[in-house]
């Protein structure tokens, strides 16, 4: 997993000139750039790194930055960052994937302006927290806090990150479902295989060791006791 950089697929795109100049000037004016790289700061939006025609590198990008080649910047909508990428990066340490099963497959996402916008799959970003000696002080790990964001180039010519909560995804193959379970929960458990409550190994050198049902401790059994005295009010 990466720290604070990341290599991404190859994006060639045109970057808003503006931000080339601190959004001070050229206002709608755009030129070619390739977008190779990010940067993910806790708290902060997914930020790109981009080459520029003359060599020049320009780091730490929004994603409103940049539209698609072969697009008028006249013609592509000015939608907000907040927009475009609903939640900050949830770590310093991303991780950048290429869905197989994704690549080349289009999606669209529900905006906070209810609308639906389209577009094609990229690549996706999700976070997590590199190693036990570094205090976690992050969500990326947390099941009800952490979201990943799904890289799309739009088909207004913007690009959007956004989460798996906000998107449907259209493979032709395979859905073949119309309906939206809007009841559908948000996942909170903690997966463990490892209850150390539950079982143990046998005490034996043996390679083909056997698995034994531990025995339940006087504080368990109480415990259980005083819940089933519960129900039964």
């Amino acid at each position: 997993m990466a720290y604070l950089n990341a290599n991404i697929p190859a994006t060639y795109a045109q970057i808003r000139r503006e931000y080339l100049y601190d959004l001070k000037s050229h206002h709608g004016e755009v030129e070619d750039c390739l977008i190779f790289g990010m940067a993910s700061i806790t708290g902060r939006p997914i930020l790109f790194h981009a080459l520029m025609e003359n060599g020049a590198v320009f780091y730490r990008l929004p994603i409103s930055a940049f539209i698609q080649r072969g697009f008028k910047p006249t013609d592509v909508p000015r939608m907000r960052l907040d927009e475009l990428e609903l939640w900050n990066c949830f770590s310093y340490y991303p991780a950048v994937t290429s869905y197989d099963v994704l690549d080349g497959q289009s999606g669209k996402f529900i905006g906070k302006d209810k609308k639906w916008y389209s577009g094609a799959y990229l690549f996706t970003v999700d976070w997590g927290h590199p190693e036990s000696n570094i205090v976690d002080t992050d969500h990326s790990e947390i099941p009800h806090e952490h979201k990943c964001a799904h890289i799309l180039a739009l088909e207004n010519g913007n690009y959007a990150a956004q989460p798996n909560n906000r998107l449907i995804w259209s493979i032709p193959s395979f859905t073949v479902r119309d309906e939206i379970p809007f009841d559908w929960k948000v996942q909170t458990s903690e997966w463990n295989v490892e209850d150390s409550r539950k079982w143990k190994t046998e005490d034996t050198d043996k390679y083909f060791y056997g698995i034994e049902e531990k025995e339940k401790s006087v504080s368990e059994l109480l415990q259980e006791g005083f819940e089933e005295e519960k129900k039964n009010e």
